[in-house]
């Protein structure tokens, strides 16, 4: 909710305010009506293959080093060019169309989690996740997810 409101950190209260200031500065229109306004975007859920505490932290370090190498060479990720990687607590690949793909250890499980999504569709995201599940998949240390797409 830019820049930070209340403590810093978003929760009901403030969610429920920045709808209010929402209808407010749209009036005429519904609720309905300005979620429809949204762009469509497919998401995963958050997926959780197991992975111990003891080990995830250099799983998802391996995984970085593992994504970052491919992109430096230039190769496709999903098909696609990558046009920016972001490695603040796990990594997020972001690609050329808008899709991105998330990897990072749990904080209070034995899992990681593991996110993705496509504002093009939803080939997109499978893709994205595809690629992601491909890697992960090959290491002896993850587990079964929780859930998939």
């Amino acid at each position: 909710f830019n820049p930070p409101v209340g403590r810093g950190y978003d929760d009901g209260l403030i969610s429920a305010i920045a709808v209010l200031e929402m209808l407010d500065r749209n009036p005429g229109k519904s609720m309905a009506d300005l979620r429809r306004s949204l762009p469509q975007s497919w998401q995963s859920p958050t997926m959780s293959p197991h992975c111990a505490d003891e080990i995830k932290y250099e799983v998802v370090d391996r995984t970085i080093a593992h994504f970052k190498s491919r992109i430096e060479k230039g190769e496709p990720f999903a098909g696609q060019k990558v046009r920016d990687i972001v490695t603040v607590n796990g990594i997020r690949i972001i690609l050329e169309d808008g899709s991105w793909g998330l990897v990072r250890a749990s904080s209070n499980k034995p899992e990681l989690v593991v996110v993705v999504e496509s504002p093009v569709s939803e080939k997109g995201m499978r893709d994205v996740f595809a690629e992601i599940d491909g890697y992960l998949s090959a290491q002896p240390e993850v587990g079964e997810y929780n859930q998939k797409i």
